[in-house]
């Protein structure tokens, strides 16, 4: 009996191999369809990884990344000594939150209007326009819309028709950060709802019959139905934003801003730009992006951890 039972469970874990080999093998081609992505964040993602060690050492260009002399906390100390990066980083914060406060409710917002839509063709045509304005590229878009803010352009003709006088938009500090928002969110409203619409399509029809039986008009529908329904797609999409509050839209900024404006404009990728690349302090550079990124995972852990105390472990991503 004693020699049987290993060899039992030695045929249950063959069995199992087994099982999941057969699994894979069924699955092969979406298993495939994975392989560009994966190899894509192993090289862009994980293989950079490697030169972390840089914000420690200073650069050796004979030597290579890690063959510098170690300096320990140097290039942090000096990062926070400097008042431009400090007006950077403040920078960021207010453009971060303030499009994280506005702009995360908005395709919530729209992917529930969407899901009010019957009429499939009109809900295809809006969402078709939402999602067009993602997929151009910022250096197009901050053309656009560098010509429409400027002295002569449409938003200035129509202050000079109700009697008032021609502003430089993107020259202001408070405006230009406005601005930035403003068309920030607008650039991916679509994109940011669809997986709230995905969501949305999921939730039984059963449960909206239910609540017109006991009288609840559209609105109400909304609140106790559908926001209920995804509340825990809601809760993970606001974690992995949280992560990310020091990315203010590099491309974004760095196509819009102008000299006039950099004391509100400068946030920490377009200053990590200018010290890391342009003046070559590449350890200094990679200092401030460590430190972003920490910032970021000290976020997502936070606010995962809060949104596990408040709605239990179905409201968070690990």
């Amino acid at each position: 009996m004693s020699k049987s039972a290993p060899a039992a469970r030695a045929q249950n874990q063959q069995s199992g191999f087994a099982q999941k080999c057969k699994h894979i093998w069924s699955y092969r081609v979406f298993y495939l369809m994975l392989i560009p992505g994966l190899v894509c964040l192993f090289f862009f993602h994980y293989m950079p990884m490697y030169g972390i060690g840089l914000a420690f050492r200073e650069f050796s260009f004979t030597g290579g990344i890690l063959s510098g002399e170690f300096v320990g906390l140097k290039y942090f100390q000096q990062a926070f000594r400097d008042k431009f990066f400090l007006q950077a980083l403040r920078n960021t914060v207010v453009i971060s939150f303030s499009k994280l406060i506005f702009g995360f409710p908005i395709p919530v917002i729209f992917a529930l209007l969407l899901n009010e839509i019957t009429n499939q063709k009109y809900k295809k045509v809006a969402q078709a326009f939402s999602f067009l304005p993602y997929f151009v590229s910022w250096v197009v878009l901050s053309s656009i819309f560098i010509n429409l803010f400027s002295l002569d352009g449409p938003f200035n003709y129509l202050v000079q028709i109700f009697g008032g006088q021609p502003t430089v938009f993107l020259g202001d500090g408070n405006t230009f950060v406005k601005i930035v928002v403003i068309t920030g969110i607008w650039q991916t409203l679509g994109w940011n709802s669809v997986i709230y619409t995905a969501a949305l399509s999921g939730v039984d029809p059963q449960l909206y019959e239910a609540a017109v039986l006991d009288g609840a008009g559209k609105l109400k529908q909304m609140w106790h139905v559908s926001l209920p329904a995804i509340s825990n797609v809601i809760v993970i999409m606001l974690i992995l934003s949280v992560g990310s509050i020091l990315n203010a839209g590099f491309d974004q900024i760095f196509n819009m801003m102008n000299s006039a404006v950099l004391d509100k404009a400068e946030i920490i990728d377009t200053y990590v730009y200018k010290k890391g690349l342009q003046e070559m302090n590449y350890s200094y550079g990679t200092a401030i992006g460590l430190f972003k990124s920490v910032v970021g995972l000290i976020f997502v852990l936070t606010t995962n951890k809060i949104a596990s105390i408040v709605g239990g472990d179905e409201s968070t991503l690990f």
